[in-house]
């Protein structure tokens, strides 16, 4: 457990409005990026599949976020995936990354169109350019909740996620997702990877651009 002030109302003076200056390791991830060779291994039927995919996903700087004296700053995210050579959606997410400076926690909040959620947690100092984050199932803090469906046939038991950073500007992430598969005996791992190259720099969050501005 995190040790936290006693005053949990009184939100922090002074605070910097420029997110991007703010971000600790999170910082090389904000921008626009592509990949054409990401890599994507599930269950089909009785067994595995690999499937190759085409990859856009955007990491835009929002204001700064306070929860009483918890002062975070983050990047609002969208991944879309396609297949390559098609049009139609393969897998879509949105969510955010956060950064808090005074504890050195990194968090992902992820959404995706199948009805399910989920909130991953790990730890890193300022200039780590390698960082693992997790949310397992019956986590209160770090949790996972899916629909009816999903809970039935596709119990999601563990999710993990591995980001690296390169000297040359790009990133990876390695994830993967422990299913309870309704039929099998044992959980399946359905793993996805990817390289991303920068296609467009961040736009500054709004506060930051008022501040600019003065």
């Amino acid at each position: 457990m995190r040790k936290y002030p006693d005053d949990i109302f009184t939100e922090p003076d002074n605070v910097d409005p420029d997110t991007l200056a703010n971000l600790g390791p999170l910082r090389p991830l904000a921008g626009v990026w592509t990949s054409n060779a990401g890599v994507d291994i599930h269950l089909a039927g009785h067994g595995a599949n690999t499937q190759a995919f085409v990859e856009r996903l955007e990491l835009q700087p929002i204001d700064p976020q306070t929860n009483g004296p918890q002062l975070l700053y983050g990047l609002r995210y969208h991944q879309r995936m396609v297949k390559p050579g098609e049009v139609e959606t393969y897998h879509d997410q949105i969510g955010y990354w956060l950064w808090e400076p005074a504890t050195g926690a990194i968090v992902q909040t992820l959404a995706i169109p199948r009805a399910q959620v989920a909130l991953a947690i790990g730890e890193a100092k300022p200039d780590d350019t390698e960082f693992e984050l997790v949310a397992k199932r019956g986590e209160t803090v770090n949790g996972i909740a899916s629909g009816p469906f999903l809970e039935h046939a596709f119990k999601t038991i563990h999710y993990r996620i591995k980001v690296t950073v390169h000297a040359d500007g790009r990133w990876s992430y390695d994830e993967t997702t422990l299913l309870q598969v309704k039929g099998r005996a044992e959980p399946f791992e359905h793993t996805d990877t990817a390289t991303l190259v920068k296609i467009a720099e961040p736009t500054p969050n709004p506060a930051a651009r008022k501040a600019a501005s003065a």
